[in-house]
């Protein structure tokens, strides 16, 4: 089954390219399915590459998806055009009325401030509130992640001495979940941040399960609600070069950056980098969707409590 998109959404052209099967909301209408409801709170700087990465991994289910993309009234994207955020996202207020199957929350470049500096912290955590009685399950990525372990469980975080940057090797704690069907003993994820989350932190929280870590890069995912939430610190969407233009880009600026650990090939930033994370990263998506999306929310999705 398609990906049903907003009508000339960039990410359509860019994934038909891929051989990714993607319609648009025109010809979606004419089929008679009840496809899931996915939003997506894109808080990443650089929109439209987000928005590909990760209706990337959603397109590899068979189900028939409906993606809709959700802004913040009180902050303003400075790196996407405003005729890109008007044409495809609308605001929390309009949309807070409805209900989802599904939520993605991304990560933000906020993540060295004080969460209550952040100057939508109060509409963020009303969407976080908004969507445990709205949505059936919510995926809360790196920042997203460390926000909401922090506003619904008060676990803190850390500034970390160097970034963690690179791609880590994982391993899962709790076996036999359906998140992680499919999983090798061991896999690998692509990390970009400042700040940690701590293992015993999660632990003394009898609501939360330290479900996946890595003996280098530290908790990597906690589930809740039995998988109505999950908080993942990595960024198992990003596309292959998206470290390297980081990277790039800090080195460009003089800022103190260390070559992303385990990713070019040789570890020679003049190579290419090796790609270790793309199964993972699709086996992720489609379980999430699978497991906890499809099969757990109501057939009337007005339902959802």
């Amino acid at each position: 089954m398609p990906l049903n998109l907003p009508d000339k959404l960039p990410a359509i052209e860019l994934l038909k390219e891929e051989n990714i099967f993607v319609i648009d909301n025109s010809r979606a209408s004419t089929q008679d399915i009840r496809p899931l409801k996915i939003v997506i709170l894109n808080l990443m700087p650089l929109k439209i590459t987000t928005e590909t990465d990760l209706v990337r991994l959603l397109s590899n289910t068979p189900l028939q998806l409906e993606i809709s993309f959700m802004k913040l009234k009180s902050h303003t994207s400075k790196n996407t055009p405003v005729e890109h955020m008007k044409a495809f996202y609308r605001d929390f207020d309009l949309m807070r009325d409805e209900k989802y199957d599904g939520m993605i929350i991304t990560g933000a470049p906020v993540e060295q401030m004080p969460y209550e500096d952040v100057n939508y912290w109060d509409e963020i955590t009303t969407i976080f509130d908004w969507a445990r009685t709205h949505v059936t399950s919510t995926l809360y990525i790196c920042w997203a992640a460390q926000a909401g372990l922090y506003h619904f469980y008060g676990v803190p975080k850390y500034p970390l001495e160097q970034k963690m940057f690179g791609i880590f090797r994982h391993h899962i704690n709790v076996q036999g979940l359906p998140i992680f069907r499919g999983f090798d003993d061991e896999f690998f994820v692509p990390h970009s941040r400042h700040t940690e989350i701590r293992r015993e932190d999660i632990l003394k929280v009898k609501d939360l399960s330290l479900i996946a870590e890595s003996d280098e890069s530290g908790v990597y995912m906690a589930m809740a609600r039995n998988g109505r939430e999950f908080f993942i610190t990595g960024h198992s969407e990003y596309s292959p070069y998206t470290l390297d233009t980081e990277y790039k880009r800090d080195l460009g600026k003089g800022l103190p950056i260390q070559k992303p650990v385990n990713y070019y090939k040789d570890d020679n930033p003049d190579n290419a980098p090796v790609v270790r994370w793309r199964g993972h990263a699709n086996l992720l998506f489609s379980n999430w969707l699978n497991y906890y999306v499809y099969q757990e929310t109501p057939f009337d999705i007005n339902e959802i409590r």
